[in-house]
């Protein structure tokens, strides 16, 4: 992926996942003129998702995201992400906003822009520079279904434990994090 046409700024965000302990999060840089579209599939990537689910971005007053097709889901105070830039909703270093990725399981990330600094024409954007501990399996059930799944996985005397395990295709190691196979899908992002 090459660096943006246009000079821009690079952001350098804080993505922190709500709810868990120990925590679970990135730092990422990405150009500030990144769409909200774009960063949804950014965040999926550096989270290690799958994009299965419904997502908006809380950035006080508004809701950003896809409009409902049927129109069921239209609070007043929603608008369509699809021209919306980063640097329109976070234009300043300390901003904060929420990622909300399936709305069923309700995992929120909070993200803070902790730099804004030139491009570096030299570099590839975006990338993840560090972060800690694997995000939960899709379709977990949520903060309390993680927790149980959890239990259930590293237990093998737990009655659940063999479905769990074969739920997800074999074991699971929530303290995983391989920041070169992050990077090397992240290349792969149009």
């Amino acid at each position: 992926m090459k660096p943006p046409s246009s000079k821009t700024s690079i952001y350098h965000l804080r993505i922190e996942m709500l709810g868990i302990e120990p925590l679970i999060w990135r730092l990422i840089w990405l150009p500030g003129n990144t769409k909200l579209p774009k960063l949804h599939r950014i965040l999926q990537t550096v989270m290690g998702w799958e994009n299965y689910h419904l997502h908006q971005f809380h950035v006080r007053p508004w809701l950003y995201g896809v409009p409902d097709p049927e129109g069921f889901y239209d609070p007043p105070n929603f608008k369509n992400e699809k021209s919306v830039t980063l640097e329109m909703i976070a234009p300043d270093r300390g901003d904060t906003f929420i990622y909300e990725y399936d709305f069923g399981d309700g995992w929120e990330h909070k993200i803070k822009v902790e730099k804004i600094v030139p491009i570096d024409e030299q570099n590839f954007w975006p990338m993840c520079v560090a972060g800690e501990r694997s995000a939960p399996p899709e379709d977990v059930g949520g903060v309390p279904g993680y927790m149980d799944f959890l239990e259930a996985m590293h237990n093998p005397t737990h009655p659940d434990h063999k479905q769990v395990w074969a739920w997800n295709s074999g074991p699971f190691d929530p303290n995983g994090f391989d920041l070169n196979t992050i990077n090397k899908q992240l290349m792969k992002l149009k």
